[in-house]
């Protein structure tokens, strides 16, 4: 019974990327892979194949960051373990568009 209890109580540990991008790095390559994500959508409602575009938009934003995919996918499951991390990044992507958007 004790056994149970002491599983079940365990916290999950976070585990840090190996390349740990900083939240203004995390924010920077959010905002353009939001922006690479809208763009896709919107070819895609328009009927058009986005299989290149997806492919070489985000081969090219995360040369531009010097980063591979895999760096980025770890920093997106490190940030999502810290959600209050996660939410100032999300919030900075968020004012990144509205700033955008004017």
């Amino acid at each position: 019974m004790l056994l149970l209890l002491s599983c079940d109580n365990k916290k999950s540990e976070v585990t840090t990327p190996t390349v740990l991008l900083s939240e203004t790095q995390m924010v920077e390559v959010m905002t353009d892979v939001q922006i690479m994500e809208n763009a896709i959508n919107h070819r895609r409602g328009k009927g058009y194949k986005t299989t290149n575009l997806k492919t070489k938009g985000f081969d090219a934003i995360f040369t531009h960051y010097g980063i591979t995919d895999s760096i980025f996918m770890e920093n997106l499951d490190y940030y999502n373990d810290n959600p209050v991390m996660m939410k100032r990044v999300m919030d900075s992507v968020n004012a990144n568009f509205k700033r955008m958007q004017k």
